[in-house]
């Protein structure tokens, strides 16, 4: 069994989730990636946030929000991602950048457009309320 290890970020906002869909891509994702070797959580998520956003994540503001697995989308059965979420503010203006084609606010009722793993945030979420 392989596991890709990533790091997410969950902002809301008015009770839906800020989502990204990369090019070529059919389904909505949190934004953020792959940890390169050696790299902790937090430098991560702003590295990926940079890349995919253009906006500094605040570190001093992170929180964690959870940990899911479930199998990767697009990827052979067995094939797991780990996604290891914060909470976070940010600075800057929000942009579709490098492999990222469109931005979206996500409420629940759109958890069919999002991938196995964001379906497990989507639940949680709306168990805490946080997500309408």
């Amino acid at each position: 069994m392989r596991e890709i290890d990533k790091v997410a970020w969950i902002r809301i906002e008015d009770g839906r989730v800020l989502c990204a869909r990369s090019r070529g891509k059919d389904v909505w994702y949190l934004p953020g990636g792959k940890r390169e070797p050696g790299e902790a959580d937090l430098a991560t998520l702003a590295r990926e946030i940079a890349e995919e956003l253009g906006v500094a994540i605040v570190p001093e503001s992170a929180v964690p929000a959870g940990t899911f697995t479930a199998q990767a989308h697009g990827r052979a059965a067995g094939t797991l991602v780990r996604m290891t979420c914060y909470a976070a503010d940010y600075r800057g203006t929000l942009r579709p950048a490098s492999e990222i084609e469109e931005l979206a606010w996500l409420g629940y009722a759109d958890r069919h457009r999002v991938s196995p793993a964001n379906q497990l945030v989507f639940e949680h979420l709306r168990s805490t309320g946080t997500l309408r």
